[in-house]
């Protein structure tokens, strides 16, 4: 068959060069394909990235130098027209989340089959994105049961929510807590944040409602 005029460019990233074989064995089994370079590191994709000049981009995740989700942001704002999909071996929800906000259009688990793998690349070359199953079950399951509020609490927001549950104002508190209230006031506001409110008595009753201060 044929090769096609415009194969679509590939370019591999990943820190593992067997893995790197591998794919770019991998992509001579398709006419539609071409390896268009390599990096093993995300600080060397971008180094890389312009003279390669790729259409899609396969982006393991954890790296050296800079992970896949730093370097796919980056190359995202710099070149919008190159798809990644991140390929890895970890489906945690962080790393998924953080790949997906980072841009990535696709996120896939290495034990993918060639031709699975073979349309998530024509998929993002269309601008179209793919998941892997367990990846999709990954971001279901989070939906469904959101982490319990105030589980990302530094151990002095906490005791800044204590004094607000006690209805003490920010300079108050900076008075307990031996601070500045401009200090208290940016804790006040990392816990709004965190919760998703935008007041203080709706933080306080969140704290009561689930808990969070005795």
């Amino acid at each position: 068959m044929k090769k096609p005029t415009n194969p679509i460019r590939v370019m591999l990233v990943d820190d593992h060069t067997m893995v790197r074989r591998g794919l770019a064995t991998f992509l001579m089994a398709f006419d539609d394909m071409e390896l268009a370079g390599e990096a093993e590191s995300g600080q060397q994709a971008l180094e890389r990235c312009a003279e390669a000049n790729p259409d899609v981009i396969l982006m393991d995740m954890l790296m050296p130098d800079m992970d896949g989700a730093t370097a796919t942001r980056t190359l995202r704002q710099q070149n919008p027209h190159i798809q990644v999909i991140a390929l890895t071996s970890f489906k945690e929800l962080d790393l998924i989340k953080n790949a997906l906000d980072a841009g990535a259009i696709g996120y896939l688990l290495k034990d993918i089959t060639a031709e699975e793998l073979a349309q998530a690349i024509r998929s993002a070359h269309a601008g179209r994105g793919t998941l892997s199953p367990e990846i999709g079950q990954v971001l279901i399951q989070a939906a469904n049961h959101p982490p319990e509020p105030g589980l990302d609490l530094t151990p002095r927001e906490r005791e800044v929510l204590a004094l607000m549950v006690e209805g003490l104002n920010n300079r108050q508190i900076a008075g307990q807590l031996n601070v500045s209230p401009s200090t208290i006031k940016s804790h006040v506001s990392n816990i709004l944040t965190k919760f998703g409110v935008a007041s203080r008595t709706e933080a306080v009753t969140l704290a009561l409602r689930h808990g969070l201060v005795s």
